[in-house]
């Protein structure tokens, strides 16, 4: 069940990153880095293992990945501008971070 927890949180993170992180350009860009660090920090320190961090980060990932990619209608939810192609950068940085860090 904490499996599920975990890929639930790392899936509603991605999710948020993506919908916050063009808001207010710069600021919602960082505030979507700083809320998925603390959360899928926060996923391993609820449980006690690193594992956790690892399966919310991979959901995190797959959410934020496939939001980069053309939907049904040609449409892009993380466009190939400066502020989308940080979201995609640091937020890799910030889940290394997350992940490493001591729980």
């Amino acid at each position: 069940m904490k499996f599920v927890y975990a890929l639930l949180i790392g899936a509603v993170l991605g999710a948020s990153s993506i919908f916050i992180h063009s808001f207010f350009p710069p600021v919602g860009l960082i505030l979507s880095l700083v809320a998925t660090a603390a959360g899928i920090w926060a996923t391993g320190r609820l449980w006690g293992k690193r594992s956790y961090k690892f399966i919310a980060s991979i959901a995190w990932s797959l959410v934020v990945l496939r939001a980069g990619f053309p939907g049904l209608n040609e449409e892009y939810l993380i466009q190939g501008d400066a502020i989308g192609m940080s979201l995609i950068n640091f937020g890799f940085i910030a889940i290394v971070i997350a992940i490493v860090t001591p729980l």
